[in-house]
């Protein structure tokens, strides 16, 4: 898309991780773009390196080098787009968070574990501005073919329909487990840890299963028409640009018969001054004409 920078809407903004403007240079939006995808992964990273170190599974020096390679990547992400940018002051007010990350992670450089809490948050707020760059992408996503509005209105029935069923049925006793059959229900999937057990309920549940048919139809539909779509944009930008060439050569083909056209009407110019040139050439002079004249005037 186009390409997915940064999320550039209101909480981004606000949160100080408004990324790169969608106004700025391409070159800096480009490198905003590739650098979304390593950003992902050291946020990924983070969360798992985070649950070993409280399960106590990852050596403390693995963790710390972790966190310095991710403090010093995450430095020259923040220095390389101040410096491809055209407003490098708007950019990093609009992502002051960065400096803040890069202030308080300095303890980790020398190894401050005094600070332990603040760099916990610093974690969470870290995760935050990585995962940040898939924002824009997933609000792309959901708002093509109202994929967005499809799964809210799934998820909208989901709720629906555990909350109905916590209500009518014995054997499920609050909502979150009603939601939980719901879901499972819906998706085919039927594990069977939660099983309505009246008659109301199993009715109820008979419906679900086919509604539910029908909402995972819909939902399929909507996944393959936006796959598709994307295949369907990429063939329209490549016949736009054989179009572009064929323009171009038509119009070459258009200037090359001009040209050839005033070659040929200045060869039959030429053409006709050497004939005319011959003409005079091989008709004798007037005088000369009339000393014939009178040469034969005599002689008669």
């Amino acid at each position: 898309m186009a390409s997915a920078l940064k999320s550039t809407s209101f909480l981004g903004r606000w949160l100080g991780l408004a990324g790169v403007s969608a106004d700025e240079n391409p070159r800096a939006r480009l490198w905003a773009q590739r650098l979304e995808w390593p950003m992902l992964f050291m946020a990924l990273w983070m969360l798992i390196a985070w649950y070993l170190s409280l399960m106590g599974d990852i050596h403390q020096l693995l963790h710390r080098l972790s966190d310095l390679l991710i403090w010093f990547f995450f430095l020259a992400e923040t220095l390389l787009l101040t410096f491809l940018v055209d407003r490098r002051r708007v950019y990093l007010k609009r992502n002051w968070m960065n400096i803040v990350i890069l202030v308080l992670g300095l303890p980790i450089l020398w190894g401050d574990s005094s600070m332990a809490i603040v760099l916990r948050m610093l974690r969470v707020v870290l995760i935050l501005s990585l995962l940040m760059p898939m924002s824009s992408t997933i609000h792309a996503i959901l708002a093509r073919n109202n994929l967005g509005t499809t799964l809210l209105i799934s998820a909208i029935f989901v709720g629906l329909s555990g909350t109905f069923i916590s209500v009518i049925d014995p054997a499920i006793d609050s909502p979150w487990e009603g939601i939980w059959w719901a879901l499972v229900t819906v998706t085919t999937v039927g594990y069977g840890d939660v099983v309505p057990s009246s008659a109301t309920g199993k009715f109820f549940a008979t419906i679900l299963i086919l509604l539910g048919i029908g909402l995972l139809s819909l939902l399929t539909a909507s996944f393959s028409v936006f796959f598709l779509s994307q295949e369907e944009e990429g063939v329209i930008d490549k016949e736009a640009e054989l179009l572009k060439r064929v323009d171009r050569v038509a119009s070459r083909l258009d200037r090359l018969e001009d040209s050839i056209a005033r070659v040929l009407e200045c060869q039959r110019q030429i053409l006709k001054q050497q004939e005319a040139q011959k003409q005079d050439a091989c008709e004798p002079p007037e005088s000369d004409a009339k000393m014939v004249d009178v040469t034969k005037d005599q002689r008669s």
